[in-house]
């Protein structure tokens, strides 16, 4: 399949950034950032396969989900991992995503929408299962929109926007979770999502991936100050929904 979310980790991980302190890569969508017990079939993951490229230990930093591509960063040695994770800690970490969603949507807005901790059966047995919700912020922008001759559900038409969004917080599946909650689910998403939308991508597009995608991270250098912008391309599947939708992100 041409849009298959795995076609793209056959060769070396996409390498965005190096120096001798950190390293951000490209990931692909359907990669695992590191081994895990809900995904025990899955052979490959980002840190080894990076740790196999570079030849040396890598530390993640943060985290992205399976299906999600884009920006990750690494650092090369545990003190920079400690440094970094406290710049993380401190909110210092502007991070920008892209995503395809259902409908209009407005042309900027605050989703301010505390969400439950989502606890894994199999991972989470012992955390804390009656937690408050956590404060939970996003701002968006709605950068392009496209209205469709197909009808979709009860519509004669359908209507899509590309949005632009950077998490405030970083909760689990918060972009996921926040464009749900808005009524303006990411398309390709199989948890949040509408079914009846990610279908008829599959079936009229031919795509079969999740459009989010982790497109910039901006941060200050863990040794020297400086702020890093750390910017990743739209992957090939991604790349060629907003070109067939005639989007053109770089304008937008």
């Amino acid at each position: 399949m041409p849009n298959s979310p795995n076609s793209e980790l056959d060769s070396d991980l996409p390498v965005l950034y190096q120096d001798e302190f950190l390293v951000a890569i490209n990931k692909p969508a359907g990669l695992l950032v590191h081994r895990s017990d809900i995904d025990r079939h899955e052979t490959r993951f980002a840190v080894q396969l990076l740790r196999d490229q570079l030849g040396q230990r890598v530390f993640p930093l943060h985290r992205l989900d399976k299906p999600t591509a884009g920006v990750l960063v690494f650092a090369l040695n545990p003190e920079i991992a400690r440094k970094m994770m406290a710049i993380f800690m401190a909110d210092s970490v502007e991070k920008t995503y892209l995503a395809v969603v259902r409908g209009y949507s407005a042309e900027r807005a605050i989703i301010d929408y505390p969400l439950q901790e989502q606890l894994d059966k199999m991972t989470d047995r012992l955390a804390q299962q009656d937690k408050a919700a956590q404060s939970a912020m996003t701002h968006y922008r709605r950068l392009a929109t496209v209205e469709l001759p197909f009808a979709v559900g009860r519509y004669p038409t359908s209507r899509y926007s590309l949005l632009q969004l950077s998490p405030k917080t970083g909760r689990k599946h918060q972009l996921r979770r926040h464009l749900k909650h808005i009524f303006h689910p990411i398309i390709g998403d199989t948890t949040h999502g509408d079914g009846k939308h990610n279908d008829f991508f599959r079936q009229q597009l031919n795509c079969r991936q999740l459009l989010l995608a982790s497109t910039q991270l901006n941060f200050p250098h863990p040794v020297t100050g400086q702020r890093l912008e750390i910017q990743a391309p739209l992957d090939a599947g991604f790349s060629r929904i907003v070109t067939e939708l005639n989007w053109n992100v770089d304008s937008a």
